[in-house]
């Protein structure tokens, strides 16, 4: 009896090693991934289709026009660590590229002006358009968007003599990403008549002008992916955490059960009367921020243990407004799909050599 409690125990502590990422007091237990083929005697390991496909689950916690939550679940770090870079760098949008400054008689200086335009998240499905070739100088109506900025500032008429607010005085004195209007290239009109291309955020300030400055701006926007610069990442963030979990060793009653409480992010931690007694539950381990501030407290610390799943991934992706989410999230497992089919490619043609 004695020798299969044993083994018993030893079988948790292996599934703990394999399956829980640990927070100590002073590290971190079980940060690498353990369970290849041969690691540990009596598992199985070796990867199947149907296991996976078993295990594997997205659960979508959260969605709206620009933010989506979701649990991707039964993957290994460097899978999700791949898909959250893809959806950085590699999911392709339009944006400006190409700034033909005609006049601009502002205080802000081209190159800084071209900048900001550059910046401008640009509404227009990337989908519809094909890569500019390397080397061409005039866009075509398949591979390049048009936008136009052309505005004087001029003095109001109507303010009256003793005003001081520009917002009164002058008209057209603040440039914002609406004045940037989108000038159709050959038949973009009729494809895109639908579309409404132009500036995702129409209130992002550009510049201000004083009466007789004038800017007259024409924008070349091209299709391009966040590797070659920033401005085409279509995310504002996409990021991923482990699920916590928040394990209660003992009971934790009164005074001791309220200063838990305290030492958790809201919601995770909630007291409750029992028989006259307030004892510490744990609600929600999701939504804990795992700052470890209960192992501050000697009288706690062994009360609480503190883990993280291993193979359960939380991702937060916000969209800058080009593509939803959803579809972003689609299009990254779209791109992962192809790396993989052309390593797949590459390995039959090593094969034939």
């Amino acid at each position: 009896m004695k020798t299969l409690a044993k083994m018993a125990a030893t079988m948790s502590n292996v599934d703990e090693i394999r399956n829980r990422v640990i927070l100590g007091e002073f590290d971190i237990k079980n940060v690498h991934t353990t369970d290849y083929p041969g690691n540990y005697p009596g598992y199985d390991d070796t990867w199947n289709l149907q296991k996976f496909q078993k295990n594997f689950r997205i659960d979508v916690v959260q969605m709206d026009e620009t933010s989506l939550e979701f649990d991707m679940v039964g993957i290994d770090a460097a899978i999700a660590n791949a898909f959250r870079r893809i959806l950085l760098a590699e999911v392709p949008t339009m944006a400006v590229e190409k700034v033909l400054i005609y006049n601009n008689t502002s205080i802000i200086q081209d190159e800084i002006l071209a900048h900001r335009l550059g910046l401008i998240p640009i509404k227009a499905d990337p989908r519809l358009f094909e890569y500019r070739n390397a080397g061409d100088e005039e866009g075509t109506e398949i591979d390049t968007i048009q936008l136009q900025l052309k505005i004087k500032c001029t003095r109001n008429p109507r303010a009256t003599k003793d005003s001081a607010d520009p917002r009164e005085l002058y008209l057209n004195h603040m440039v914002y990403s609406k004045d940037m209007k989108w000038a159709p290239i050959g038949n973009q009109a009729d494809v895109f008549a639908d579309a409404n291309i132009g500036p995702v955020h129409g209130d992002i300030l550009l510049a201000q002008l004083r009466p007789g400055q004038e800017l007259d701006i024409v924008m070349h926007c091209v299709k391009g992916i966040g590797q070659d610069h920033a401005k085409f990442s279509p995310v504002a963030t996409a990021s991923y955490r482990l699920l916590p979990e928040i394990t209660l060793m003992e009971t934790v009653e009164g005074e001791k059960a309220e200063r838990l409480k305290r030492c958790f992010s809201p919601g995770v931690i909630e007291v409750e009367n029992h028989g006259g007694k307030v004892v510490a539950k744990v609600v929600n381990s999701r939504l804990d921020t795992c700052s470890r501030e209960v192992l501050r407290h000697d009288d706690l610390k062994n009360a609480v243990k503190l883990a993280r799943v291993r193979d359960h991934f939380i991702f937060s992706v916000e969209s800058t407004g080009i593509l939803a989410p959803d579809v972003l999230v689609t299009e990254a497992i779209k791109v992962l799909m192809t790396k993989c089919q052309r390593f797949l490619n590459e390995l039959d043609s090593t094969e034939m050599e």
